[in-house]
C-alpha cells in the first residue's frame, strides 16, 4: 500500500485531525531525518499498525517500550538504558520487516520497502502527544441519527436474531451482519476503522461497535434491514465497551474506555448521549505515575450493577458502580501491570485478565470485590475472552493462549458445586499445558456442547502456522491437536501475503466454528466455516466486499458469556 493511499485512508482523516500536533524537535540532531510528508504519514502508519500494542507515548505495554531513549531503574539502583535511537535504522527495519519471536508480526507483506525505512526513521523521533478529549468533545461529535421515538416497536424482520454474526471488515471501515443459519451477509454497514470488538445490548436488539478511531456506534437490529441509529466519538483511540446488564439497569447506560485519552465514559445506552468522563491515569502497582494508563477490557457484572474494567499500564482492575453516576462509586483493586483482555470463568463470578507484558493472569471475584488470584503463565497470555471447560482431571478451568510462547495455559478455576471439591487444591495453578507449533496465538474458544478445543495463530510469522488452526481433543488433551489448513481449505488462490486465520467462533448451537481468513486489503479474504464434530468446511463466506474480516462475534454467545 503506498503512502499516498494511506493519507487518502476514508475514515482516517477525521481521527487524525487530534493527532495533528507537530513532531518534536527535542531529538532532531539525533534522530534521522524526516520531510513533514514523511511524518504525516508515519503518523498514520503508527496509528493504524503500532500504536495498540506500544502506545501512543511508545511507552510500552503488549509491545516493547519505543521511545528515543528510555531508563528504568532496577531494584538494586542500577539503571537499565534503551531506546530506538540505540538500535539504529537498519536494525528497526529489520525489526519491523520480520517480526519477532515475542509476537510481533512480521509486516514485510503489509509495508513497502520505503514504508519501513520510513517508519524505522520515525520511531527514532519523540512521539506527537495528542489533544485530551471532553466531555464537551463528545458531546459535539453526538449524532442521534434515529430517535427513540422514531424506531419500531417490534422485530421487523424473520431473522434469527440469537445466531447472527457481527464481522469486523478491518480496512474497509465497516461491520457485516451475517445470517448464521442461511451463512448469507445480511447487511454491510460504516463502522469506522477497525472495529475492535461488536457488543449486543441486554435485550438483544442492538449491536454495539467501537475501533481505533474512537467511534461508537449501535445498530438497531429490528427494522427489516438493521441500520445505525446513533454515533458518538469517545476519543482517538479505543478498544471496549459494554452496557449495563443488571436487572432493571438493562442497556440504561452503555461505559466505553478509550487508549487516547486514558479514560472511560459513560453514555446513555439507547441514544448514546454522553454522560460522564472520567479519567484513569495515576499511578501503576508499582506505585509510580504513568500519563497514558489506557482502559482494556470492559465487562458487564450480570450478578451486580457493575462494570469490571481493566487499566493496561497501571495494573487496577475498576468496579464501576452505576447506580448513581453523580456519585460515582469506582473500586479499584491493585493487580499486575500491563492488564489486556480476558472473560468471565464458568461461574461468572471470577473475572480472569491477562496482564500480558508481566506473563501473568489476575482474577478478580466479583462478589467479595477483592483480588482472587495472580497466576503465573508463559510469555504474553492473550486470551480474548478466554474459553472454560471441565478438564477431565482437574475440573472446571479456564485457558489462554500466548501471544510469546507455544503453548496454551489452562488454570483451574473455583467451584461451589459440590461435585467439584475435590478440585480446590489446583485452584489458580496452570495445571496444564497444550503444546502449539509456534507462539502468536490471539485466541482460544470452545462451547458446553463441543468436544473440542479451537485455538489460533494469526501473529505466527511463519505461512503455514499462521494460515491454520488447531483443535485439540478435550476427551484426550494429550494428543497432537488436529491441524486445519484454513488457508487451503477457503480454496482462494494464493496470494503473496500470509493470510491470517483468526478468532474461532462458535454458532448458537456450538456445532459450527467460524474461522476469519484475513489477508491483505489486496487480495480476497473469506470466513471459512467448519462443521465441530466432522472439523470437514461447511462453507465459505466470500465476495469483494469481505475485506480484512477479523473478529467475528455471535449474538448468543457474546450476550451470555458462552465461551
Amino acid at each position: 500500500m503506498t503512502i499516498a493511499g494511506k493519507i487518502s485512508k476514508a475514515g482516517f482523516i477525521a481521527a487524525f485531525s487530534l493527532l495533528g500536533l507537530a513532531v518534536s524537535q527535542a531529538n532532531a540532531s539525533t534522530a534521522p531525518a524526516m520531510t513533514d510528508a514523511e511524518k504525516e504519514a508515519a503518523k498514520l502508519i503508527y496509528f493504524e499498525r503500532c500504536a495498540g500494542c506500544h502506545g501512543v507515548l511508545r511507552k510500552g505495554a503488549t509491545g516493547k517500550n519505543l521511545e528515543p531513549n528510555w531508563s528504568i531503574t532496577q531494584p538494586d539502583g542500577s539503571k537499565l538504558e534503551g531506546g530506538t535511537l540505540r538500535l539504529g535504522t537498519k536494525r528497526l527495519e529489520n525489526i519491523i520487516a520480520y517480526g519477532t519471536e515475542g509476537g510481533m508480526v512480521n509486516y514485510d507483506d503489509i509495508l513497502t520497502p520505503e514504508e519501513i525505512n520510513m517508519m524505522a526513521r520515525y520511531v527514532q523521533h519523540e512521539p506527537p502527544i495528542p489533544p485530551e478529549f471532553s466531555l464537551q468533545d463528545m458531546k459535539d461529535s453526538w449524532n442521534l441519527i434515529v430517535p427513540l421515538s422514531k424506531r419500531v416497536t417490534k422485530q421487523m424482520n424473520k431473522i434469527n436474531l440469537k445466531n447472527v454474526f457481527a464481522v469486523t471488515l478491518r480496512d474497509a471501515g465497516k461491520l457485516a451482519l451475517i445470517d448464521g443459519d442461511t451463512h448469507k451477509v445480511w447487511k454491510i454497514l460504516e463502522s469506522g476503522y477497525a472495529v475492535h470488538i461488536s457488543r449486543f445490548s441486554a435485550s438483544g436488539r442492538y449491536v454495539y461497535t467501537t475501533g481505533r478511531d474512537g467511534l461508537t456506534t449501535i445498530i438497531d437490529l429490528w427494522p427489516e434491514e438493521p441500520m445505525t441509529v446513533a454515533t458518538v466519538r469517545f476519543g482517538s483511540d479505543m478498544r471496549s465497551v459494554d452496557v449495563s446488564k443488571y436487572k432493571g439497569y438493562e442497556d440504561k447506560y452503555l461505559i466505553g474506555g478509550t487508549y487516547w485519552p486514558p479514560q472511560y465514559s459513560i453514555v446513555d445506552g439507547l441514544t448514546l448521549e454522553p454522560i460522564k468522563v472520567v479519567s484513569t491515569r495515576g499511578q501503576t502497582v508499582d506505585g509510580e505515575y504513568h500519563p497514558e494508563p489506557r482502559v482494556a477490557s470492559i465487562v458487564a457484572n450480570p450478578l451486580k450493577p457493575e462494570w469490571v474494567v481493566s487499566v493496561k499500564e497501571t495494573g487496577q482492575i475498576l468496579l464501576v458502580d452505576y447506580t448513581d453516576l453523580d456519585n460515582l462509586k469506582s473500586t479499584a483493586i491493585a493487580s499486575s501491570k500491563f492488564l489486556h483482555d480476558g472473560g468471565w470463568d464458568a461461574s461468572h463470578r471470577y473475572f480472569l485478565v491477562a496482564a500480558n507484558a508481566s506473563n501473568q493472569v489476575a482474577a478478580v471475584d466479583t462478589k467479595t470485590g477483592k483480588l482472587a488470584a495472580i497466576v503465573d503463565t508463559a510469555k504474553i497470555p492473550h486470551p480474548g475472552r478466554g474459553a472454560n471447560f471441565t478438564h477431565p482431571e482437574f475440573g472446571p478451568v479456564w485457558s489462554t493462549g500466548h501471544l510469546g510462547d507455544d503453548v496454551v495455559s489452562l488454570i483451574s478455576t473455583p467451584s461451589e458445586e459440590k461435585k467439584n471439591a475435590k478440585y480446590k487444591k489446583h485452584n489458580w495453578k496452570v495445571v496444564q499445558e497444550l503444546k502449539m507449533p509456534g507462539a502468536g496465538n490471539l485466541f482460544v474458544k470452545t462451547h458446553p456442547k463441543s468436544k473440542n478445543f479451537w485455538a489460533d495463530a494469526p501473529m505466527n510469522p511463519e505461512r503455514e502456522i499462521a494460515e491454520s488452526v488447531y483443535v485439540f481433543d478435550l476427551n484426550d488433551l494429550n494428543k497432537e491437536p488436529r491441524v486445519l489448513n484454513v488457508g487451503k481449505d477457503s480454496g482462494l488462490p494464493e496470494s503473496k501475503a500470509i493470510r491470517r486465520a483468526v478468532q474461532p467462533e462458535y454458532n448458537q448451537a456450538g456445532d459450527e466454528v467460524w474461522i476469519s481468513l484475513w489477508g491483505g486489503k489486496a487480495d480476497q479474504s473469506a470466513i471459512v466455516i467448519y462443521d465441530d464434530k466432522t472439523l470437514k468446511v461447511k462453507s465459505v463466506i466470500t465476495s469483494p466486499e469481505i475485506i480484512t474480516p477479523t473478529g467475528k462475534f455471535n449474538l448468543y454467545n457474546t450476550m451470555f458469556d458462552v465461551y
